[in-house]
């Protein structure tokens, strides 16, 4: 099964993907390694973590992830009719930075805040401020 940083790595290698897409690199890259693409929530549990990012359709490389290539995605490219892609990164932080406002993990929240920063030109002060609050 691909870790998170990996599902982050085939995102970014094409900038992003449409979930359809990614499932089809997901499958592609599996059938290549003999393996089996994974649990169909896999996609959701990397969101979860914030290695992969929704925004305006498409999936891409999160803020807590550091992409990685998994084994034969390299090869991607030339098999899947994809192309490549370029995501407005302040307005994909500020997907993320609501996305976070409303996290039920604090912790985690203050964590991905950081990141948030480094990955888009956001500040994500308030939600380590919220958290201050709620203590």
């Amino acid at each position: 099964m691909l870790t998170d940083d990996e599902l982050a790595g085939i995102c970014d290698l094409f900038g992003a993907l449409t979930r359809e897409e990614f499932e089809r690199a997901r499958s592609e890259l599996a059938y290549r390694q003999g393996e089996e693409p994974g649990p169909e929530g896999r996609i959701e549990e990397a969101r979860s973590a914030y290695a992969l990012v929704e925004h305006e359709g498409l999936v891409l490389a999160g803020p807590a992830a550091f992409p990685t290539l998994p084994e034969g995605a390299s090869d991607l490219p030339h098999i899947l009719d994809v192309p490549e892609r370029e995501v407005d990164r302040e307005a994909a932080g500020k997907t993320v930075l609501r996305r976070l406002s409303a996290e039920d993990d604090p912790d985690l929240a203050r964590e991905v805040s950081y990141d948030l920063e480094a990955w888009a030109p956001v500040d994500a002060s308030a939600v380590r401020d919220d958290e201050q609050e709620r203590l």
